[in-house]
């Protein structure tokens, strides 16, 4: 299974806000640029399992949960994430994306 660095890179922006620090409080706690973080939580920069143990202890969050979110086969796998998305589309779009997943869920 690929990591999604985009998926992970939220992860960790939500983890490090709701722990009340800047990207450049983070960054200097690891000694890093702002930019190379910046780069890292929008998913542009992929990241080192020993980093992602550093940021995570900062953080005060496991490396499985940045990484998994929820199980894969839990029933609301990705479901915050999919809901931060639609909440923003037009209805028609909305349809159209339902629609698709009806496609993709029947092939399996």
């Amino acid at each position: 299974m690929a990591l999604d660095y985009n998926i992970i890179g939220k992860r960790l922006k939500k983890a490090r806000i709701d722990k009340n620090l800047t990207q450049e409080n983070l960054a200097e706690k690891l000694d890093v640029s702002i930019a190379f973080l910046s780069r890292i939580e929008r998913g542009s920069s992929h990241i080192s399992l020993k980093r992602l143990s550093q940021i995570c202890d900062i953080l005060g969050v496991s490396e499985g949960s940045i990484l998994n979110g929820t199980s894969s086969r839990a029933s609301n796998y990705l479901s915050p994430e999919f809901s931060e998305i639609l909440k923003d589309i037009e209805p028609n779009k909305q349809k159209l994306i339902y629609k698709i997943a009806q496609v993709i869920s029947e092939e399996e």
